[in-house]
């Protein structure tokens, strides 16, 4: 039986096949290690998720400026009659409201008692644990959405036990009258608390300590947000040390010997001083917390607000903390005498943490007053 013969290409199509298919292959090789070096991890995506929206310049909004206040909660907002009464009072035209709550929560005509908090839970809130890092991924969930209205030039954040001290159009003239944050900021000189494992990326020389309830403006919300490379450290080398557990016996020994950090305490302070930012800052916070300093090693029992109370929230208390000045820091040796644009003022415009009772006294005895606001107004355009 004769064969069929195969019918076979001319050798020079071969050779023409063969040098597309190895240049083609090279072409793809170098693309590959182009890729690899210049494309982020999956780690490094994660962390900078928040990062990645385009949004106008600082300072490109020509309109009324708006105050973002952002509640950090557990779940609903006890005080909502409270800061109802306060919004009731402000244009609706000057500030804007987010609510960081648990996941799933929503806030409604069944959760809250205030329209003004109606529908404004974040969708894509988390879990948050107190003395992890998840408390500050809130943080910074609450900024990068505020940050989506241009209008908003003042953030405030604020815990759900957080009381206003004066009225609405007193707050608003006095943050609106600083170019400058306020950002609780001091040497961590005691607590050691700093872990050389963050270096180089943060040296010590920059770390910082300070109350998480700031005020930010703008430029300094968006530093926060944008920030891919100190967040993923904190996450890494900053973690609250367990609590002590009796049950646990000699092996409390071995966890107390772990290294102890609270990262909401320090993040947005070191962050700011990282991008040389402290000269932009009064470095004080402007919401008032009492501090229980009646008992001994408190880096193993805690420090805790103290609660105020019906019994201890009445007029002379607020009249109290009106009236502080200035506030001493013992590692600095620093006294900051509270200034507004070179204006001497009130330190606090806010103050935790409060009981439902106590936020009731307030709004019976007209604690939370009117204020004329038109003076520091007056000083500070003269």
């Amino acid at each position: 039986m004769k064969k069929k013969a195969l019918l076979t290409p001319p050798r020079s199509l071969f050779w023409f096949s063969w040098k597309l298919l190895v240049t083609f292959s090279l072409a793809l090789c170098i693309f590959a290690l182009v890729s690899l070096h210049s494309s982020p991890s999956t780690t490094d995506l994660a962390s900078a998720s928040l990062s990645r929206r385009l949004r106008p310049p600082s300072d490109s909004f020509l309109g009324r400026p708006k105050i973002a206040f952002l509640f950090l909660t557990r779940r609903n907002l006890p005080l909502d009659f409270l800061w109802g009464s306060f919004f009731e009072n402000g244009d609706v035209a000057n500030f804007s409201i987010y609510i960081h709550s648990a996941p799933g929560f929503v806030f409604d005509e069944s959760t809250t008692r205030s329209h003004f908090f109606f529908g404004r839970q974040l969708e894509n809130s988390i879990q948050v644990a107190w003395g992890k890092s998840s408390m500050i991924a809130a943080e910074r969930l609450l900024l990068e959405a505020a940050l989506e209205d241009p209008a908003n030039q003042r953030f405030i954040l604020l815990s759900d036990s957080c009381v206003p001290l004066y009225n609405f159009s007193y707050i608003y003239s006095y943050l609106m009258a600083s170019p400058k944050s306020f950002v609780d900021s001091f040497l961590d000189a005691k607590e050691g608390r700093y872990n050389p494992k963050m270096s180089p990326a943060i040296p010590k020389s920059k770390w910082r300590k300070g109350s998480q309830w700031i005020s930010l403006i703008r430029s300094h919300a968006e530093v926060v947000v944008d920030d891919d490379i100190i967040f993923p450290i904190f996450g890494l080398f900053c973690k609250r040390r367990p609590p002590v557990d009796e049950s646990k016996g000699i092996m409390n020994t071995k966890l107390q010997k772990q290294h102890n950090c609270i990262p909401d305490e320090h993040y947005v302070q070191t962050l700011l001083a990282l991008n040389e930012l402290e000269g932009e800052l009064e470095r004080r916070t402007v919401t008032y917390t009492l501090w229980n300093q009646s008992t001994t090693k408190m880096e193993n029992k805690g420090w805790h607000p103290i609660t105020f109370t019906y019994a201890n929230a009445g007029p002379r208390q607020v009249k109290e903390i009106k009236g502080i000045d200035h506030v001493y820091y013992e590692t600095e040796f620093r006294t900051e005498w509270c200034r507004n644009n070179s204006t001497f003022v009130p330190c606090f415009l806010f103050a935790r943490k409060f009981s439902q009772g106590a936020a009731m006294r307030l709004l019976s005895e007209g604690v939370v007053s009117h204020f004329d606001a038109s003076a520091l107004l007056d000083k500070n355009t003269s």
